[in-house]
């Protein structure tokens, strides 16, 4: 009944004019799945259509280097994805003869996709009953299933995947608009917050609604811990070119160009006394806001009269990214700014050329 009421209420009066909807290419689905983890719908339009315009398939994205992946995915945020995508889609293109497995438990074994998108990669185009889990779902089935166990538990997590399998439509054909349908839920209706429940199709049955309760749901006792950090950047300039170094293959913007960064002003001193450089002006101080950390960043400003050696520039590129040695970096002149992979602050600090 659950599924039933579900399938026939997206085909309705569920969403229908996103983009990546109305198509079975799993291409399309997998890249609107990856970029929708943790993204709002409306800052992944832009990205999603740019994306398809530079790499129409999975094989011109394999075939691009991670340099043009990470130009268009910046700004969009969780860099890993980004890798992730560009791995995958070389593993479809040299392991799989540019095609996507047509099962959940294949497509699981390919890099960045996990449970609840192969999931929905198999669902959407392949009609596989298989069940999605991402956090959208969780609120849904957990409002109208009553399901009250903590979901930080890991046991009571795959406790939920047995029951998101069991309400699943008996027909494969339905697995379309089922799968559609308890996302359109979780993101127009069964929001976190006040939730619609009136124009909701499981509104009479669903057990935290009739406890009066729906926003108590689900549980996760479990909080998130957020730091705070401090950091200094080196805006080097030398006859309108910027020296940008490239960050490491993991951790916070990982593989971005960026300005060089210290932990503390006087590190930062001492490299532009090393490199010759005037004296660094002053920029406002910027907060960069991530899921685990607000980051506040302390640009200072320096013209370099004279180019330095080669070698202190890569050992200054080095000490930036927190190696011992040399480091990757180069000059970009500013009207080339906009076509390198930059992090969101530093493109709105720096001219764009």
């Amino acid at each position: 009944m659950l599924a039933d009421r579900l399938v026939a209420w997206q085909r309705q009066q569920g969403r229908h004019h996103l983009p990546w909807q109305n198509t079975r290419d799993p291409y399309r689905v997998w890249l609107s799945e990856i970029m929708l983890q943790q993204t709002q719908v409306s800052t992944v339009l832009g990205y999603y259509d740019r994306f398809l315009k530079a790499f129409p398939d999975v094989t011109a994205l394999a075939a691009a280097s991670l340099d043009e992946v990470l130009t268009l995915w910046a700004g969009l945020g969780y860099y890993s994805r980004a890798r992730n995508l560009h791995r995958c889609a070389q593993a479809v293109a040299n392991d799989h003869g540019g095609q996507f497995p047509q099962t959940a438990e294949v497509l699981m074994t390919l890099p960045g996709i996990g449970r609840s998108t192969a999931a929905a990669i198999a669902g959407f185009c392949f009609n596989e009953r298989t069940a999605i889990l991402d956090g959208n779902v969780k609120r849904v089935l957990t409002r109208v299933l009553g399901w009250d166990e903590d979901l930080s538990v890991a046991a009571n997590e795959r406790a939920l995947w047995l029951a998101a399998d069991a309400v699943l439509p008996e027909k494969a054909s339905d697995m379309p608009a089922y799968t559609q349908g308890v996302m359109d839920l979780g993101a127009t209706l069964c929001t976190q917050r006040k939730p619609a429940c009136l124009t909701c199709p499981w509104s009479d049955i669903c057990i935290a609604r009739r406890e009066g309760q729906p926003e108590a749901f689900p549980v996760k006792t479990r909080k998130l811990k957020r730091s705070s950090r401090e950091s200094w950047w080196l805006w080097l300039e030398h006859e309108e070119q910027v020296w940008l170094v490239q960050r490491p293959a993991t951790g916070v913007w990982a593989g971005l160009w960026t300005l060089p960064l210290f932990d503390t002003e006087a590190l930062l001193d001492e490299a532009v006394r090393a490199l010759g450089a005037q004296s660094p002006e002053i920029q406002p101080a910027i907060k960069h806001v991530l899921t685990h950390m607000d980051w506040h960043l302390h640009p200072r400003r320096s013209v370099l009269n004279h180019l330095p050696a080669a070698t202190d520039l890569r050992h200054l590129a080095g000490v930036a990214v927190g190696a011992d040695e040399h480091g990757i970096g180069r000059w970009v002149h500013v009207s080339e700014l906009a076509s390198v992979g930059l992090p969101t602050p530093l493109k709105k600090l720096l001219p764009a050329g």
